[in-house]
């Protein structure tokens, strides 16, 4: 690992490179996931046991305290363009590494927050993206058990992509044609045949009762357009 090091010292960290720093439940999925998307991830926890325990799935994986500047520097963190700040139960932690990350300048920081008092303290700090794992996944979650939906994604506060089964009243029509979207306010923007990979949908795409398709409009919309039979 110290050859890894030193060599960060001396040259900008690649570009498809992200640190990501607390590798508890949310770092740990999210730096493996990373991996798997063939991007570089140099990943940092405070515990000997988390570091052993994924040495050899992410590019690099070191123990230390990234409270301190000078351990961050060593290992290069200065020099990356994207960081996770995976941190959530220890709250000093959380702020301490996060306003660390930000006076390096770093472009584009995410950090975790699992509180709204979290959130608003990483915002005041500069932090463009505040995530909430257990609260966004909560909401998800919750939109799937009200409805007919197989995935929900929101985009901002009052948008979202949906995807679920078509209702009968545009199965055997060319979208074209169904008025989908001003009857129901949605665009179908996917279609997905059984045994098929997704593609886009068209003005001249005619759905299928069995077809999957992938509908995208304000929140309620897509929430009653999936509940229909």
């Amino acid at each position: 690992m110290a050859r890894n090091r030193t060599s960060r010292k001396h040259r900008a960290a690649p570009q498809d490179t992200v640190v990501v720093i607390g590798l508890g439940r949310f770092g740990r999925a999210l730096a493996l996931e990373l991996v798997e998307e063939d991007t570089e991830v140099l990943g940092i926890d405070a515990s000997a046991e988390v570091v052993q325990s994924l040495a050899g799935s992410l590019t690099h994986v070191v123990r230390a305290d990234a409270t301190k500047e000078e351990a961050l520097r060593q290992l290069g963190v200065h020099e990356f363009d994207r960081a996770v700040v995976g941190i959530g139960s220890n709250l000093e932690s959380s702020i301490l590494t996060t306003s660390l990350l930000l006076s390096f300048g770093i472009t584009h920081v995410w950090a975790k927050a699992i509180s709204d008092a979290h959130g608003r303290i990483l915002t005041q700090l500069g932090v463009d993206h505040v995530v909430y794992p257990e609260h966004d996944m909560g909401q998800r979650v919750a939109h799937l058990v009200r409805g007919r939906m197989l995935d929900y994604v929101e985009f901002e506060e009052d948008f979202a992509m949906v995807k679920t089964k078509p209702p009968a009243d545009i199965v055997g029509l060319p979208l074209g044609n169904s008025a989908v979207r001003s009857r129901h306010g949605v665009t179908v923007v996917a279609i997905k045949r059984p045994g098929e990979d997704f593609t886009y949908a068209t003005a001249e795409t005619v759905v299928r009762a069995d077809d999957t398709i992938i509908v995208a409009g304000r929140n309620r919309a897509t929430e009653r357009f999936s509940e229909l039979r």
